[in-house]
C-alpha cells in the first residue's frame, strides 16, 4: 500500500494560503478597478502581503535590533492604515447621512471603542518607557502597534454592525462592496479578539511544572494562531469573491441585466 508523505506543516500551509489568497485580492482590487474606491483596503492588503513576505524571507537572516527595528516600523504604519480602513468604509457607506449623524455616530463608536482599549489587558508600567534610548523608543512602537490592533479590530466591529444595521438607508446595503467589506473585517476582527482574550485567560491561570506541560501550552498557542489564521484566509476568500462582483445597480451589472434583442428579430408592430 502507497502512503503518502507531506512535508510541510500546518503553518507552512496556512502560510502559503494566506499569502496566495491576498495576491489575488490583489489582482481582484486592480484588475476590477477597486483601488479608487478603497485606497486604504488596498493598501491594507499590501502591507499585511508585505509583511508576511518579508517576514518568511528575513526570519532569522538579520541581527535581532535591526529585525525589531524594521518589523515594529512595518507593524506600526500597518497599524495607522487599519485604523483609516474603517474610516473609509463609513464614508462610502454612509455618503448620505447628515454632519449631525455622522457627528453623533462617530462619537459613540470612538467612545466604546475607546473604552474597551484602556479596559483590555495589562498596560504596560510608564517606568518603562522613561529615558531616551532606542530600546525605550521600540517599547512606544511596540505597544502603539499592539494596542492598535485591539482598536482597529473593534472599530471594524463596529463599523461593520452599523453598515448592517443602517446602511441601507444611505450607500451601504446589502452586497454593497462596503458592507462586504466590513463583514470580513469584523469576522477577522472577532476572531483576533477571541483569539486574544483565551490566550490570556490561559497564561494568566496556568502553571507550568515540567517541559513537557511547556511543549502542551506552547502548541496550545499555535493552535490559537492557526485558527486565526484559518478565519482570514476565511474574510481573502469572500473579499475576492464579493469585490470580483460588481454591486447591485451598478452601471456594470445594470448593462448584464439589461435584456438585449437579436439583431434578425423582427421589430414589433406599430399602433396608432
Amino acid at each position: 500500500m502507497m502512503h503518502f508523505h507531506f512535508d510541510f506543516s500546518a503553518a507552512q500551509i496556512l502560510w502559503t494560503l494566506t499569502f496566495a489568497a491576498e495576491l489575488v485580492l490583489l489582482v481582484v482590487l486592480l484588475g476590477r478597478d477597486r483601488v479608487r474606491r478603497f485606497p486604504f483596503f488596498t493598501a491594507y492588503i499590501v502591507i499585511m502581503a508585505l509583511l508576511l513576505l518579508v517576514g518568511k524571507l528575513l526570519f532569522n537572516r538579520l541581527a535581532p535590533l535591526t529585525a525589531s527595528i524594521f518589523f515594529l516600523s512595518l507593524s506600526a504604519v500597518a497599524t495607522v492604515v487599519s485604523l483609516c480602513v474603517p474610516i473609509e468604509l463609513a464614508r462610502r457607506a454612509f455618503a448620505g447621512a447628515s454632519r449631525r449623524a455622522w457627528t453623533m455616530g462617530s462619537a459613540i463608536v470612538l467612545v466604546l471603542a475607546a473604552a474597551v482599549l484602556i479596559f483590555w489587558g495589562p498596560w504596560p508600567a510608564w517606568s518603562t518607557f522613561s529615558g531616551r534610548s532606542l530600546l525605550v523608543v521600540l517599547r512606544g512602537v511596540q505597544m502603539f502597534a499592539d494596542k492598535g490592533s485591539v482598536l482597529y479590530a473593534f472599530l471594524d466591529i463596529e463599523v461593520a454592525v452599523a453598515i448592517v444595521l443602517l446602511g441601507r438607508r444611505f450607500h451601504g446595503g446589502w452586497r454593497s462592496h462596503p458592507q462586504m467589506i466590513a463583514i470580513g473585517l469584523s469576522t477577522a476582527g472577532l476572531a483576533q479578539l477571541a483569539v486574544r482574550l483565551i490566550w490570556q485567560l490561559i497564561a494568566t491561570h496556568t502553571t507550568i511544572h515540567s517541559r513537557a506541560e511547556y511543549e502542551r501550552f506552547m502548541n496550545l498557542r499555535d493552535r490559537l494562531y492557526h485558527a486565526n489564521n484559518v478565519v482570514f484566509v476565511c474574510a481573502l476568500i469572500w473579499w475576492i469573491t464579493w469585490l470580483w462582483l460588481d454591486e447591485p445597480g451598478s452601471p456594470a451589472s445594470a448593462a448584464e441585466a439589461e435584456p438585449t434583442v437579436p439583431a434578425s428579430a423582427p421589430l414589433p408592430p406599430q399602433t396608432c
